[in-house]
């Protein structure tokens, strides 16, 4: 069975992240993406928002796709990622519930295992 177009963006989204091809990334989000964070109250709002934060990261995440749920507006993400930052590891699960419109995320919500974990790992 052919993986639903969304489920496919997704993924396509994930693998450039990982590769950090920041140019492919754009070209898969609106311009007016809200992308809500885990630990973070208020969602970034825009493309440049989201740029601004990545802006001296101090950390890498790299994430295996463990499985894609997708229909014509939404996807939702099973993934296994591994946070380094500082010399430390940080291992954990999230659920990435998308909402796409025209081949584009349009807005992202991140939950996991252990957000209490997460917020600690990333203070």
């Amino acid at each position: 069975m052919q993986e639903h177009p969304n489920a496919a963006l997704v993924r396509e989204m994930g693998d450039a992240m990982n590769r950090g091809d920041m140019e492919r990334l754009d070209a898969l989000i609106a311009d007016d993406i809200v992308w809500h964070e885990i630990g973070r109250s208020e969602p970034r709002r825009g493309k440049e928002a989201l740029r601004e934060s990545n802006m001296g990261a101090d950390y890498e995440i790299k994430a295996e796709t463990h499985d894609i749920l997708a229909n014509d507006e939404h996807t939702v993400a099973l993934v296994n990622a591994t946070a380094t930052r500082g010399g430390r590891t940080f291992k954990y699960r999230t659920a990435e519930i998308c909402h796409l419109r025209e081949g584009k995320l349009v807005e992202r919500w991140a939950f996991s295992d252990d957000t209490a974990a997460i917020v600690d790992f990333f203070a």
